[in-house]
């Protein structure tokens, strides 16, 4: 495959919403207040009710916890096929015939809070793939992902935006 020959497949997927789906649980105050303890975070907008209503209007999740709401469970009654986060990625690397890959960036936007009750839904969203390139890693490309979560009134809530790099090793 050369620097410039992207499969006209995976060009059709670029700016595609994909593998929309909805949490199993709604967004529970447990959850906040376990990790707002597991990092020490004493800010009083996850803990103090009445803090957090003259500040959002009521209760929030820690905005660095928004993609907790949507991390798939390995195992669930009656599951049978294993869901992974960033499904978009795993399918690049069967694709391309690219068996490794590695995350090189990470960026999130945040918009409306996630508020207790709500139910996240995500989609996925294949921004780029880059022509082969050759890194210390090997032969590959870059690719970027968006995340995109609304809470169950359709409200964006946040995007993470994803840069991946799927490669062959070099032989030695």
């Amino acid at each position: 495959m050369s620097d410039d020959d992207l499969p006209a497949s995976i060009t059709a997927l670029i700016d595609v919403p994909r593998y929309d789906e909805t949490s199993d649980f709604p967004v529970e105050r447990g959850y906040i207040w376990t990790s707002c303890a597991s990092t020490e975070n004493a800010n009083p907008l996850y803990w103090d009710d009445d803090v957090a209503a003259e500040l959002t209007g009521g209760p929030i999740a820690a905005p660095s916890m928004l993609s907790t709401w949507f991390r798939p469970h390995h195992w669930a009654p009656g599951l049978d096929v294993q869901r992974l986060p960033l499904q978009v990625h795993f399918d690049l690397k069967d694709q391309l015939g690219l068996p490794e890959a590695v995350m090189s960036d990470n960026t999130t936007i945040f918009y409306e809070p996630v508020r207790p009750g709500d139910v996240i839904s995500t989609c996925q969203r294949l921004r780029s793939v880059s022509a082969e390139k050759q890194t210390k890693l090997g032969i590959g490309r870059f690719w970027v992902i968006d995340v995109e979560y609304r809470n169950d009134r359709g409200e964006l809530v946040g995007i993470e935006s994803w840069t991946g790099f799927g490669y062959r090793r070099d032989a030695a």
